[in-house]
């Protein structure tokens, strides 16, 4: 079982309107709480799963941003962790002064890949489904889009599941005769 909390920027670390910050794992919504102050004063501990929430984030007495956050309590999310979500704006020193501030409470940064890794061990996602989300990333036409979509809806799986099946039907055959 995996029982750290990681950290990543989820989008293109470039100048934008809007940049994600992802934490996930055990103690995901427990960092979260100790940087963010939500406008309604109610602390994220207190919050139900799948909300977003108006707030700051600080570090210590200090104003980062001002934010929305999302919350989303195992198994529903994506790694089946607890998993927060910080929609910032998209500066790239704000996205990185707030995923540092994250780090320092507690998170450590993710490996490349390592959200949809956790979704894998976590049985989410079969090995299949694992390797359709880089290809629906790097999709440039509809037709690969299409493809990896449907490969991250388990077509491919469920294909291989009634194949293996057909086989070893036919396999007991063989041995019966």
């Amino acid at each position: 079982m995996i029982t750290d909390t990681i950290a990543a920027i989820a989008t293109a670390l470039s100048p934008s309107g809007i940049g994600i910050i992802r934490i996930s794992g055990e103690e995901a919504f427990e960092v979260a709480n100790r940087i963010f102050k939500a406008k309604s004063g109610k602390s994220i501990l207190e919050m139900a799963s799948h909300t977003v929430h108006y707030g700051h984030i600080y570090d210590g007495d200090e104003i980062i941003d001002e934010v929305m956050v999302l919350l989303m309590k195992a198994p529903n999310s994506f790694t089946m962790e607890d998993t927060v979500e910080i929609d910032c704006h998209g500066g790239v020193y704000v996205m990185n002064r707030i995923l540092q501030t994250v780090l320092k409470n507690g998170a450590r940064l993710s490996e490349p890949g390592e959200f949809t890794k956790r979704a894998f061990l976590n049985g989410r996602i079969d090995l299949s489904q694992a390797e359709a989300v880089m290809d629906l990333i790097r999709a440039k036409t509809d037709k690969a889009m299409n493809v990896a979509l449907g490969q991250m809806e388990g077509r491919l799986s469920q294909l291989i599941r009634r194949l293996r099946q057909e086989i070893l039907q036919t396999l007991a055959q063989v041995e019966v005769n």
